[in-house]
């Protein structure tokens, strides 16, 4: 099979709209492409736009098993704060290097979800056939999925496919960034939008604040 550009960029601008329209709402998107080829671009642009991210492993349950997920992560905090506060130091060397070794760990796994307190609003993802669980998670919840969509990937599972190669290093940055991209245009659009309400409101709270000033009638004597 043979990927057509024509449609790539065609379908890449349908995703981009997509994207942005969900950052504009406020909502989040975590990006997903644990392949050698895809950790780089996965973490630099979704860091860049301020998103989450998997670019390690995907635990399954991520998803359809978040609370347990969220108290692994909560698991997590706890432990970085108990270590920034040098609580560590009192315990037995061992058990402390242990514990130094668990924060590592469950950073790799998931500290790209770290601040992620709710199921995200979309899903962009990287390798639909590696991500496979991925994929069903975000199906079993309605969650709405991008991909680059390859020449083996199952565009129904898919509602936003962009037809790339997902092998090609080039083609992963340059469709991750921009996705990103697209983030940012929303974020900015939404900051707009809120400035402007905040602008409103002062400007009518400034009104009601005025004493209105009584109208002068003048009248003309024939």
């Amino acid at each position: 099979h043979i990927i057509d550009l024509e449609k790539t960029v065609a379908m890449l601008e349908k995703a981009y709209s997509f994207v942005r329209q969900v950052a504009d709402d406020g909502g989040y998107i975590l990006f997903v492409g644990t392949k050698k080829q895809a950790q780089e671009a996965i973490e630099e642009e979704a860091k860049r736009c301020g998103m989450y991210y998997v670019n390690q492993r995907w635990i399954g349950g991520t998803l359809t098993n978040f609370a347990t997920i969220q108290s692994r992560i909560d698991h997590l905090v706890r432990l970085e704060d108990q270590q920034a506060k040098g609580e560590f130091s009192r315990l037995p060397k061992r058990e402390a290097l242990k514990l130094e070794e668990g924060i590592l760990r469950l950073n790799r796994q998931m500290g790209g979800i770290k601040a992620m307190t709710s199921l995200p609003a979309a899903l962009f993802v990287v390798d639909t056939v590696k991500e496979s669980i991925a994929l069903a998670e975000a199906g079993r919840l309605g969650i709405p999925v991008v991909a680059i969509a390859d020449t083996n990937s199952n565009p129904d599972e898919i509602d936003y496919p962009v037809p790339a190669n997902d092998d090609a290093i080039r083609a992963i940055k340059l469709i991750c960034s921009k996705i990103a991209d697209a983030v940012l245009e929303g974020k900015a659009g939404q900051a707009f939008m809120t400035a402007e309400a905040a602008a409103q409101e002062g400007a009518a709270e400034a009104e009601t604040a005025e004493p209105a000033q009584p109208a002068v009638v003048i009248s003309e004597e024939q």
